[in-house]
């Protein structure tokens, strides 16, 4: 369903690009900081680039969304 929301026939396709931002957002995060690759030998791609030590989780995603909008 990720890559199904640039269609207009399905029931995850953005009207507004305010939401297609928040959600292109959270799939780009989703990839490089959550989702670990075997390719990569489990690690996250941000892990193999040295940007983090961790994989992040789906909780540690919205934290950090809710903490850029309160800073905002």
């Amino acid at each position: 369903m990720t890559k199904r929301r640039y269609t207009r026939l399905t029931n995850a396709f953005s009207k507004r690009a305010e939401m297609h931002r928040f959600s292109i957002a959270m799939t780009f995060f989703a990839y490089n900081f959550v989702k670990k690759h075997r390719s990569l030998k489990g690690q996250t791609p941000a892990m193999a680039a040295g940007i983090t030590d961790h994989a992040f989780t789906v909780r540690d995603m919205l934290f950090a969304r809710d903490m850029l909008r309160i800073a905002a």
